[in-house]
């Protein structure tokens, strides 16, 4: 393991970089002309050659609003649709700017000795964290050739070539993540930003209030709310100080809290800052729910055969769609591997009843996503526009970028990407009955019915797309329940403590460490510093 003595003492001699945009190609300002928009009534449609990007929207007034949908890319596996609005630029024109998801690779490279005199190297991928962060490489140098190879006995055996240039000092190596050559060059550890939680090391964080800016939110500083702004500040330093080569490293992004209304700590780590969207992972699940409950979609409304809304929202549907076994065929993984059907939808539709519904819980991220389809079948609204109309806009949501199925209908089973603020929003609506800022997200009945645990535990002990994970703190256990997603993306809601706390993080296929953080954090931390 390389201490952060070693790491710090490394600085060029031992650390490289590579960070690189594959694209979009189409961004910025954009300018269209009617004769190049198909017109259905008030829809409004067009499509950039060569699979660039294309829109799909309405005319309100003389203003054009929808999305624009950006194609997959290297790093990003599915497209993405983001809210877009053209006005008026004369006689049947149109202009608007087109800010798509940044299609971004960043990996670091440490490379120390061990006490036995052996090379060790580290990567970290902060969008990916492949291969993991618990996986260390042995490193072999041959000439203009470097092996990286895992230790004898890992449980993931993997090697990694790299051609090294000696005078340039940098590594060439097709990175398995998107299968492209990327070279990395030496960077300075003072530089680092992505890599490091903050930057310059070993500086001191002094607790302050969050910035009140037009989105909405009221702040104020922790005291005022009753939380102990010592207690916080410790937090913070403590993640500030985290050596991010550490094998259990919690590779943290942003952690965010709000009480009785107000937000009153927000800070980023590793580079992410207060406007950038997160991947929200299988926390974005819960959206889901939130839509049945702004339509007042029927739980018990029947998807396929006796297959219910609220059985697809508790993963108890009995399909044979189970994201912890490889060799289920409604596994994610397979689902969105396989390229024969590509309405995930009908995917999940054509998987056979292997248990009763409501019988057997098995976490079923396509099945989530079938609620999408029930949505859709219920309100006849594309899922990004309902997740617009009912979510986003009442809450007053930033930029956000919705991810999309191959048939470009929005997917639910996770992947809304988002800026933690916006996140945070929903749990404090939750806490006020369904309400953000005078706007009604829920009802007060839906609040409470979702969050509630729906089944026996022998079964499982979600609500509907909510977890629910009561919190032990000095022998008293508050009740909770969460959104969380692969990686370290929480919300969780403490209704006793009129509390909500966000957390983004890089800790993806590391679920030892983020796991650890609702009882860890919320549980020994902030939780004892409320009064």
């Amino acid at each position: 393991m390389l201490t952060l003595a070693v790491i710090l003492a490394l600085t060029q001699q031992g650390l490289w970089s590579v960070d690189t945009t594959f694209g979009p190609a189409v961004r910025g300002d954009i300018s269209v002309r009617r004769e190049t928009m198909v017109w259905s009534g008030d829809s409004v449609r067009f499509v950039l050659g060569t699979d660039s990007g294309q829109f799909r929207g309405a005319r309100a007034g003389g203003v054009i609003r929808g999305f624009w949908i950006q194609p997959p890319g290297v790093t990003l596996g599915q497209a993405y649709a983001t809210p877009l609005e053209l006005r008026p630029a004369g006689a049947n024109e149109w202009r608007g700017r087109v800010v798509p998801l940044a299609d971004r690779a960043r990996v670091y490279l440490a490379i120390g000795r061990r006490t036995d005199g052996t090379l060790v190297g580290t990567f970290r991928d902060p969008e990916q964290n492949f291969p993991g962060s618990w996986l260390q490489f042995n490193v072999v140098r041959d000439g203009d050739s470097v092996r990286f190879e895992t230790p004898a006995g890992q449980r993931r055996p993997m090697k990694l070539a790299a051609a090294y240039d000696s005078s340039a000092r940098t590594f060439t190596l097709s990175w398995p993540a998107f299968d492209r050559v990327v070279v990395l060059r030496p960077q300075d550890s003072s530089s680092a930003a992505g890599l490091f939680p903050r930057l310059p090391r070993g500086t001191r964080y002094a607790y302050h209030a969050p910035p009140e800016l037009r989105d909405g939110w009221r702040t104020a500083p922790a005291g005022k709310v009753g939380l102990d702004e010592a207690v916080l500040a410790r937090l913070v330093q403590q993640i500030a100080d985290t050596n991010p080569l550490d094998a259990r490293a919690p590779l943290m992004h942003s952690l965010l809290i709000a009480r009785h209304g107000r937000l009153v700590l927000e800070e980023y780590f590793a580079g992410y800052a207060r406007d950038d969207v997160h991947d929200t992972r299988s926390a974005g699940k819960t959206f889901a729910s939130v839509m049945v409950g702004a339509v007042h979609l029927d739980p018990d409304s029947k998807v396929k055969g006796d297959v219910t809304v609220g059985n697809l929202l508790t993963h108890t549907s009995g399909l044979a769609c189970d994201d912890n076994d490889d060799n289920s065929p409604g596994n994610e993984d397979v689902m969105q591997s396989q390229t024969k059907q590509p309405d995930w939808w009908r995917y999940i539709l054509d998987q056979p009843q292997v248990y009763p519904p409501g019988t057997h819980y098995a976490y079923c991220s396509g099945g989530m996503n079938l609620v999408g389809y029930a949505l859709h079948r219920a309100t006849g609204e594309w899922i990004p526009e309902l997740f617009d109309r009912t979510i986003a806009r009442p809450l007053g949501f930033g930029r956000y970028y919705y991810n999309l199925m191959p048939t470009l209908d929005g997917y639910l089973g996770g992947g809304v990407r988002l800026v933690p603020r916006d996140l945070l929003k929903l749990g404090v609506a939750y806490l006020n009955g369904g309400t953000w800022d005078g706007h009604r997200i829920v009802s007060a009945e839906w609040a409470t019915q979702s969050t509630t645990q729906r089944l026996d535990s022998t079964v499982g002990g979600d609500g509907y797309a909510w977890h629910i994970f009561p919190i032990t703190v000095g022998g008293r256990t508050y009740r909770e329940y969460e959104a969380n997603g692969n990686g370290g993306q929480f919300l969780i809601v403490v209704p006793e403590l009129d509390l909500a706390v966000v957390f983004t993080a890089g800790n993806y296929r590391d679920g030892g460490v983020w796991w650890r953080w609702r009882q860890d954090i919320v549980g020994k931390v902030i939780i004892p510093a409320a009064r």
